[in-house]
């Protein structure tokens, strides 16, 4: 896809994320959409996020030899984008746990993950391909925060059902 268009990360973020909808139905046995579309949106955000950085590092390489990627499409208005995705991935991220009924400790882990972004986005320099690598690496620490918030969100609300009818039925 690089040799066809600025957007390989977004096609990278179809491919990878498809599990979001796989794994779901897998374990569920059918697809709830509300839960698993705004999910797979987050995912892709996220990858055109972390695909995006990684791209900087390899910049001045693609233009000698012609590929395409988001990091030279977005250029110096990267950090911009970045914070858009973020945004969007965050929304898509709260819209999936609205959505499956998650407790305060998913939500606890979503916003850890957004001022994990901020903080990478803000001290992001798109120019030193060393600091693009850390901040690439940096993204375990969204997925380990993400899993945490997962599991123990899921956790919280097996332990605590009463508690949890409570609230939806406050609601």
């Amino acid at each position: 896809m690089k040799r066809i268009t600025y957007w390989p990360q977004l096609v990278l973020g179809l491919t990878f994320n498809w599990g979001a909808l796989l794994g779901w139905s897998a374990i569920k046995g059918s697809c709830d959409w509300s839960v698993c579309l705004p999910l797979y949106f987050s995912g892709v955000m996220w990858t055109l996020i972390y695909d995006t950085i990684y791209a900087h590092q390899d910049k001045r390489d693609d233009l000698v030899i012609g590929v395409k990627s988001t990091a030279l499409r977005f250029n110096d208005n990267t950090k911009q984008w970045l914070s858009g995705f973020s945004v969007a991935m965050l929304v898509g991220l709260s819209v999936a746990g609205i959505n499956c009924d998650q407790t305060f400790l998913y939500y606890t882990a979503v916003a850890a993950v957004g001022a994990h972004l901020a903080r990478q986005i803000y001290t992001l320099d798109i120019h030193k391909p060393e600091d693009c690598w850390k901040k690439f690496t940096s993204n375990r620490t969204i997925g380990l925060l993400l899993f945490i918030g997962i599991v123990t969100g899921n956790l919280w609300k097996r332990k605590n059902p009463k508690e949890m009818n409570a609230i939806n039925t406050d609601i």
